[in-house]
């Protein structure tokens, strides 16, 4: 029997059998790990010139991560079809808070001289891992409860919003670590800080966000609808889909090019986004020491341009998945080129803008399609296998670009034009 009509004060989302205190939830938990994760990030490179070490090693820890995430994220996603999504968006943000507390910890030893610079390094290289272990579960999590939750005509509007958040975090994350530099802890004192968000993140998603797993068991069992749904034609598909018999595969044909799409422009992006400080610093000319504000304000305009995609052109056209990859990659395109051709401050924030831009319509995009490609019975599986491809790109893309880009820079973007035409000739012909 369906359960009364909730007496909560909070509307619900259209579309959707979610709260809008239940996306505000998933939507903090999102932002919270995209915030602490980019402020990480921030703090990276002047740390580890304080320490003496090269920049490859300070990289190398942020890689294994991303190994571990693509690696974990599958896993912890088909265990949400069983055990319920809520414990998964529990389960990254315990491994944020471990990670992000633990790599202070350890760069703080570094710093302090209690300990020495390797024992220092490897010991932030094991705890960042942490996050690749843990923390993916946060994102396949959060997308599993919505998609669950949500109708197929309103998803990928609410995937995209969710996905926004990780936009918004790349751009508060670096503007608030000065503000969070406490005194005696200056390089360090963020990431506690971060932590601490953390914490009261998990505490109100575990006292707030509903339980799952009776609907989860209930949708394996039978893969009904949403109790608020009405009979529609989704409605009806949802009930009569067949229960999986087996693990979704990448290889899977439902989902296979929507993952290709999302992989090939999603590495198109780490590689832009890993140059682009660089980038910056040699077309102006400019001390690498006093070049943070330049190369502060081009990411910061980047970031702003995602969500413009994901707030304002998503919701207001309508485009369907496979229009929302078309389109993005086109105009990523003619992004990448004006970046490859701008030789001032103004032309490379508007340049890049215009790239993110486009990588803001593909990635809610390949998110959505993959989603709307299985039953709800599968949606933890599928929330898994695309957060895994977010991972996936920052495995080779930072190290293979930046070599690209050492042996000549239009080398490095001519190659992430050739991986978003290849994006568009995979979607051209499907």
């Amino acid at each position: 029997m369906a359960s009364a009509p909730s007496a909560t004060p909070f509307g619900k989302v259209p579309g959707s059998a979610l709260t809008r205190r239940d996306f505000a939830l998933l939507w903090g938990a999102m932002l919270v790990t995209a915030t602490g994760n980019t402020a990480m990030q921030t703090i990276i490179p002047p740390v580890g010139r304080s320490l003496g070490i090269e920049d490859y090693w300070m990289a190398l820890a942020f890689t294994t991560s991303a190994i571990a995430w693509v690696v974990c994220a599958p896993i912890w996603a088909r265990r949400s079809d069983k055990h319920g999504r809520k414990a998964l968006v529990l389960i990254g943000l315990v491994g944020f808070i471990v990670s992000t507390l633990g790599c202070a910890i350890a760069l703080q030893a570094g710093l302090a001289g209690w300990v020495g610079v390797l024992p220092a390094m490897i010991g932030f290289a094991v705890i960042r891992a942490v996050y690749g272990l843990l923390g993916c579960a946060t994102p396949a999590g959060t997308q599993a409860y919505l998609a669950a939750r949500t109708r197929r005509s309103s998803r990928t509007v609410a995937l995209s919003g969710l996905t926004a958040a990780f936009g918004l975090g790349t751009v508060i994350g670096p503007a608030l670590v000065p503000a969070f530099a406490i005194p005696g802890l200056e390089l360090i004192g963020p990431l506690y800080v971060f932590a601490a968000f953390g914490v009261a993140t998990l505490v109100a998603v575990s006292v707030w966000l509903p339980d799952d797993r009776q609907r989860v068991r209930r949708s394996r069992a039978a893969a009904m609808g949403y109790p608020s749904a009405s009979p529609t034609g989704a409605a009806l598909r949802a009930a009569t889909s067949p229960r999986p018999t087996a693990r979704l595969k990448w290889t899977d044909a439902r989902v296979r090019d929507w993952l290709v799409a999302g992989a090939i422009t999603n590495t198109a992006l780490a590689g832009l986004m890993t140059v682009m400080g660089f980038y910056v610093i040699d077309q102006l000319g400019l001390d690498p020491a006093g070049a943070l504000g330049e190369v502060g304000l081009v990411l910061m305009g980047g970031a702003i341009a995602s969500l413009v995609a994901q707030w304002g052109i998503i919701p207001r056209t309508g485009w369907s998945p496979r229009q929302l990859i078309l389109v993005g990659a086109w105009v990523a395109i003619f992004g990448v080129v004006a970046v490859m051709l701008a030789g001032t401050l103004h032309g490379l924030v508007l340049s890049y803008g215009v790239a993110c831009l486009g990588f803001g319509l593909t990635r809610p995009g390949f998110a959505a399609g993959a989603s709307l490609a299985v039953p709800l019975a599968e949606q933890g599986a599928v929330a898994g296998l695309t957060t895994s491809v977010n991972g996936f790109a920052f495995i080779f893309a930072p190290t293979g670009t930046l070599l690209l880009y050492k042996l000549a820079p239009w080398l490095a973007f001519v190659t992430l034009i050739a991986l978003l035409v290849a994006s568009l000739a995979l979607f051209r012909r499907s």
